[in-house]
């Protein structure tokens, strides 16, 4: 029997980054660890080769990163952001929030598990904040368990 293979929602800003990680693995840095390991190789005796040993690891991770980038863009289900504020929360909007006990705002952009970057203000859409939100409307106010215990948000504004 078949497994399931369980789609990966994301932006078609992140999926074509993937594309390039993967595009410039494959063609620039395969080439170049080859040749490094071709250099080493030529050093004589391979098994106290510190250089090429580096390499073979090298060589493992680019690989095996090639792989899991293959895996998250065969997976892939690109949503498109919508053109204008939809007026609940979903994928793809910017949310900004109130944190009703220290009174800041803050704006986070729901994106797919694999996009999210809370430095530059990007969330997963399955955090425990972005699941709280999906489906809320402006002004209202959302629960969030984090580690750091229950925190209350106020969503301020909706926008893309």
């Amino acid at each position: 029997m078949e497994a399931i293979m369980e789609r990966i929602p994301m932006t078609r800003e992140g999926y074509e980054a993937l594309r390039e990680e993967l595009r410039r693995l494959q063609t620039t840095e395969r080439q170049k660890i080859i040749k490094a390991i071709e250099e080493a190789r030529a050093h004589g005796d391979i098994s106290e080769n510190a250089e090429y040993q580096a390499a073979k690891e090298k060589q493992a991770h680019i690989e095996g990163r090639i792989q899991e980038l293959s895996d998250r863009l065969a997976r892939a289900e690109v949503v498109d952001i919508p053109k204008k504020a939809p007026s609940k929360v979903q994928f793809g909007v910017k949310v900004t929030l109130l944190d009703l006990d220290t009174d800041e705002e803050v704006t986070y952009q729901l994106v797919g598990p694999f996009e999210s970057d809370v430095e530059n203000g990007r969330i997963s859409v399955t955090s425990p904040i972005g699941r709280a939100l999906i489906g809320k409307e402006e002004g209202d106010e959302v629960e969030v368990q984090t580690p750091k215990g229950v925190r209350v948000f106020e969503i301020v504004k909706i926008e893309v």
